[in-house]
């Protein structure tokens, strides 16, 4: 018996603990901006875009908290201060409470480029996004971006990202996706002057192709560093997904996978070449470390991608990625 009661109250405290770790967030910070689906509060807006478009041209910090609801716009962010925006959620921790979305159906060749196609545009320095789901619901057929990234000093902490083709693009700037969701096939994570680290997010495939393809201009230090990151089929997959997903492909980059759990079965290469005729694999470097996992199982990775070392592999990490001075713009409570 008095193992029993050891027993509730090693679950009581447990119970509690989760409930300090796992804070909500259900009403706006002392003076962020709000944004309400059908609101007719004064000083309140009806969209994000609103919101956004309200705040000063100038240097000083903003903030918007937006209130549980699905909204349909594309949202386009160029200020020039520090903007944090916050969504409505049970717990900051996950994406999996995160109650906002923001979703846009347009496709690159309608919009005009890729960028132009992206729900979220961000092209400012100095911006955070939590607890936010962000979808392109274009679907199969064409680049269709959820985040168009442009800015330094980028954080998105526990947001939600779908797509099918070009979900997120990691186009400019240093940037960390941490305890995230992302979605997509077909090059789902790609760009081509980003500085990205992604760590502890859930990678899910909906369809045959690449999580990554990363894409330089010449051989200089940009590159996307994963670390403890989840690789799983995504529950709306389509057909013969299994088997058929690679890590990457070589728009001419560097990616660098560590310490990563891949349960959906990859195909044995691992890593892709870009297509016959145009490999793109001369000035690649491409790596998986520590990869575990039930889908790693049976692969002989490509030729072309190197193997590292513990000790070599050390040396890639969010400071490689995204700078030395990371600590003073990271949040550190989700730090990977």
């Amino acid at each position: 018996m008095a193992g029993f009661s050891s027993s509730l109250a090693y679950l009581f405290f447990i119970s509690l603990f989760g409930l300090v770790i796992a804070a909500s967030r259900t009403v706006p910070p002392p003076d962020a901006i709000v944004v309400r689906l059908g609101t007719t509060t004064y000083g309140e807006f009806n969209t994000v875009s609103d919101a956004v478009n309200s705040l000063p041209q100038d240097n000083s910090a903003s903030s918007i908290f937006i209130y549980p609801g699905e909204y349909n716009e594309q949202v386009y962010i160029n200020r020039t201060g520090p903007l944090t925006i916050y969504g409505y959620t049970n717990d900051t921790t996950t994406y999996t409470s995160n109650q906002v979305t923001i979703q846009a159906c347009i496709s690159a060749p309608m919009a005009g480029s890729n960028d132009a196609s992206g729900t979220l545009r961000v092209h400012k320095n100095d911006f955070k996004l939590y607890n936010v789901n962000v979808k392109n619901t274009f679907g199969v057929g064409a680049q269709a971006i959820a985040v168009s990234q442009y800015g330094s000093r980028v954080g998105f902490y526990a947001c939600g990202f779908y797509g099918h083709q070009d979900t997120v693009y990691a186009q400019q700037g240093t940037q960390v996706y941490l305890e995230g969701y992302i979605e997509g096939a077909t090059d789902f994570i790609f760009g081509q002057f980003g500085q990205a680290y992604f760590g502890g997010n859930t990678l899910a495939v909906n369809g045959p192709g690449w999580v990554t393809a990363s894409g330089r201009q010449s051989d200089d230090n940009g590159s996307f560093v994963f670390n403890e990151n989840t690789i799983v089929l995504a529950p709306s997959a389509l057909d013969r997904t299994a088997g058929n997903v690679y890590l990457g492909r070589p728009w001419r980059g560097t990616v660098i996978f560590k310490n990563t759990v891949v349960t959906v079965p990859l195909n044995p290469a691992v890593w892709s070449i870009w297509h016959t005729g145009q490999e793109n694999t001369d000035h690649v470097f491409m790596v998986d470390y520590n990869t575990t996992g039930s889908g790693i199982n049976g692969t002989s990775p490509a030729t072309f991608a190197t193997a590292l070392n513990e000790i070599q592999a050390a040396s890639y990490s969010i400071s490689s990625a995204v700078g030395s001075d990371y600590a003073s713009w990271v949040d550190p409570s989700y730090f990977v």
